[in-house]
C-alpha cells in the first residue's frame, strides 16, 4: 500500500494487504494482532487506515492485548482518536467472547486438582477486571465443576462478601465442595487480613453443613495466590 493514499477500510486495502483474504487462504491463525484487530474494527479514519489505526492502539499498549482488553468502553473511546462507540463495543465484544469460549473449553466436565486448574478456569472472568469480583465453584463429591457464580461485585480495592449468600448458594447447587475466588486489581497477590477472616468464616460455616472449602484463588493481572498451596486452608 502506498505511502501517499492512506485507505480507511479493510476492503479498500491492496490485495496483499486484505486480512479478510489472506485469513481465507491461510488460516485465522496466520494474521497479526494488528490484522485480526483491522478486521473487528472494520474501518479506519481520515488520514490513517484501519491497519495504521490499529498498530497504533497496540503499540500504546505494548504489543499486550490483555491491556487493551482491561480497558472500558469509555477508556478505549476517549484514548484512541478514531475509535467510537461502535468500534469500542465491537473491540469488547471480541474480547469477551474470547473469553466465553476458553471458559467454555476449560469447564468440560473440568476436574480440580490444584489452584492452577482453578486459575485456569477462572483467569479469563477475573483478570482483566479492574474492579472486585468475589466468586464461588461449585464441584461435585469428585472435584468436578458443576457450575460457578459471581456472589458480589465491588470496587477497586474491595468487595462485601455475605458468608450466608455463599453457603445458601452452595446448599442451593448441592455442592459437596467449593472454592472461593477473587481479584485483586491492583496486581497485589498477598491476601489481606479481610481476605484471611472472610475465608475463616466461610470454612467454619461450611463444615457445619459437611462442604468442604478446598480452596481460596486469589488472581491478579500478575498471577495467582492459592491459600492451599501455601498451606493456610
Amino acid at each position: 500500500m502506498s505511502d501517499d493514499v492512506n485507505t480507511l477500510k479493510v476492503a479498500d486495502l491492496d490485495d496483499g494487504d486484505k486480512p479478510r483474504e489472506k485469513a481465507l487462504t491461510s488460516g485465522i491463525g496466520s494474521l497479526s494482532n494488528a490484522e485480526l484487530m483491522a478486521i473487528i474494527l472494520g474501518s479506519g479514519m481520515p488520514g490513517k487506515s484501519v491497519i495504521s489505526l490499529s498498530q497504533e492502539i497496540l503499540r500504546d499498549a505494548d504489543g499486550r492485548i490483555s491491556r487493551i482488553a482491561r480497558q472500558s468502553l469509555a477508556e478505549m473511546m476517549k484514548k484512541y482518536r478514531g475509535v467510537g462507540p461502535a468500534k469500542a463495543v465491537s473491540l469488547a465484544a471480541a474480547f469477551e467472547l474470547g473469553v466465553r469460549c476458553a471458559d467454555d473449553m476449560a469447564i468440560c466436565d473440568m476436574a480440580i486438582g490444584s489452584g492452577a486448574d482453578i486459575y485456569k478456569l477462572m483467569r479469563g472472568k477475573l483478570q482483566r477486571l479492574n474492579n472486585e469480583e468475589f466468586w464461588v465453584v461449585h464441584l461435585s463429591r469428585a472435584n468436578r465443576v458443576l457450575s460457578q457464580e459471581c456472589i458480589s461485585r465491588g470496587g477497586t480495592s474491595a468487595t462485601v462478601v455475605d458468608v450466608k449468600l455463599i453457603l445458601k448458594s452452595a446448599i442451593d447447587k448441592l455442592s459437596s465442595a467449593i472454592i472461593l475466588v477473587h481479584n485483586h486489581p491492583s496486581g497485589n497477590l498477598r491476601p489481606s487480613g479481610q481476605d484471611d477472616n472472610i475465608t475463616s468464616r466461610i470454612k467454619k460455616g461450611a463444615e457445619l453443613l459437611d462442604i468442604r472449602v478446598l480452596d481460596h484463588i486469589i488472581i491478579s493481572p500478575e498471577g495467582y495466590y492459592s491459600y492451599n498451596d501455601e498451606g493456610r486452608l
